[in-house]
């Protein structure tokens, strides 16, 4: 490696080794590619009602094709095989399985994922199933939601069904993704599924959610999983400048979307205790046993970090969460981060970032963090000659080797997405995937970047 180089720098050269064993993947999720929304007994989902009311999506378009995964899926799994990687991560569909959200269990929506793993096993492919990526069952959602307890003893009891199912050829499971952005997002402001304008009303979401995480945990190891992880959100939190105000915002942002969702999982513990109990009514603590039951792995979702100030009279700024504009009144402003290329999404592209996340949670929790997963990480960009994807995920493995070199135990990495796909509240407009997707004929074209990325792993061989 080129001293001169900064950390996590694009090269045109190759991409340095990575360390024997290292496992190299693709990232899905069910209602973003499956479609067949009311095929074989499936329920519906948070998502197939918030699609329908006017104005959600930007661009008026839902899931009910997505990217016809749910008939195309050996396709899938051939152009999986073909790119080299040796692992999918895909999500079961809790509506698909449990169409009310339990306790009856819908055998024919079983019958998809199965086929879907014996697929995947007989190319060679370790399917990591995930088994929540926000779509809650409507009927479990018209109960409460996750701001309900019992959704989360509702989601145990759905995962021990898909482990009774999957069990036998399933090695890695993954229990959650992203709680803090369903929290947030789907609770907190409204702007994804299930739609509710909560604001800080919405934590019990956040302390549900986690519950379900250790309940699933606990469900899975009684049908004998021992490969069990989570994929958190985390991305590093810079203050706009060094004044009391802006320091203490960056804190309270950095509290609230990464240490509340880490460290209840990794140290059996709320961060701020006095704070987060009282914002959480005092029912935590019985609980943080059951949500710190020991991982073996801990899958960490990475795309930018956030620059935070104090709010002033300017209002958020573009950057929001995530890309996401947040409303005025809130303790903490996200800032343009400058002096970066932009996705097309208008997300900064710093791969060193990541080195500064992974090298972070090492020195913040040492030997309470197992070995990590990168389960999510990518970039939106149009077209198929996509050199500006490829320059992305160059940089960020470069970076990812870098943490690796400073000693942080890196097991894998899973490019977020195989397809493009339904990206939520942006509908069809944003391409995350390293294969295109034709919106009217389905047909599938992989990109160059799809390209680069085999012949970068071929190297690896």
């Amino acid at each position: 490696m080129d001293d001169a180089r900064v950390p996590g720098e694009s090269s045109s050269g190759a991409l340095p080794r990575f360390p024997a064993g290292f496992e190299w993947g693709v990232s899905t999720s069910a209602y973003q590619i499956e479609g067949a929304v009311a095929e074989d007994g499936r329920g519906r989902s948070v998502w197939d009602a918030f699609v329908e009311r006017p104005g959600r999506v930007k661009d008026g378009s839902d899931g009910r094709v997505a990217t016809g995964h749910y008939h195309r899926y050996r396709e899938d799994v051939a152009l999986i095989r073909a790119l080299g990687v040796g692992a999918y991560r895909f999500s079961v569909a809790w509506p698909r399985v449990m169409p009310d959200g339990g306790p009856r269990v819908n055998a024919a929506g079983l019958d998809f994922y199965d086929r879907l793993v014996d697929a995947l096993c007989a190319a060679g492919i370790r399917p990591v199933p995930t088994l929540f990526h926000w779509d809650t069952p409507e009927a479990v959602e018209a109960a409460g939601g996750w701001l309900e307890r019992d959704t989360a003893r509702r989601f145990a009891a759905y995962a021990e069904a898909v482990a009774a199912r999957l069990g036998d050829r399933v090695d890695r499971w993954i229990t959650l993704n992203e709680p803090a952005e369903l929290t947030l997002l789907g609770y907190g402001l409204g702007q994804h599924a299930p739609g509710r304008h909560l604001g800080f009303a919405a934590l019990p979401a956040a302390h549900h959610l986690l519950l379900g995480h250790g309940l699933a945990v606990q469900a899975l190891r009684a049908r004998g999983a021992d490969s069990v992880g989570i994929a958190n959100s985390h991305g590093p939190t810079w203050a706009a400048s060094e004044s009391a105000a802006d320091q203490e915002a960056a804190g309270l942002y950095d509290l609230l979307l990464n240490r509340l969702f880490a460290e209840p999982v990794l140290l059996g513990r709320y961060p701020e205790a006095d704070l987060t109990a009282a914002l959480l009514s005092g029912t935590a603590d019985a609980d943080l046993k059951v949500i710190g039951e020991p991982l073996d792995w801990y899958g960490i979702n990475y795309y930018q970090p956030t620059l935070v100030g104090a709010p002033d009279a300017e209002g958020p700024g573009p950057a929001g969460f995530a890309g996401i504009e947040l409303p005025p009144g809130l303790p903490f402003a996200p800032r343009e981060i400058e002096g970066y290329p932009h996705t097309d999404f208008g997300w900064p592209v710093v791969p060193a970032a990541l080195t500064e996340l992974l090298t972070g949670f090492r020195d913040r929790y040492g030997d309470r963090l197992p070995p990590v997963v990168i389960t999510e990480n990518g970039c939106s960009y149009d077209g198929v000659a996509d050199h500006e994807r490829i320059a992305f995920l160059d940089g960020h493995l470069r970076a990812l080797h870098d943490a690796i070199t400073a000693g942080v135990d890196v097991r894998g990495y899973f490019v977020w997405s195989l397809l493009d796909n339904f990206e939520w509240a942006e509908g069809y407009a944003r391409r995350f995937g390293l294969v295109h997707v034709d919106r009217d004929t389905l047909a599938r074209t992989p990109k160059d970047s799809y390209h680069w990325l085999r012949d970068a792993l071929r190297a690896q061989r």
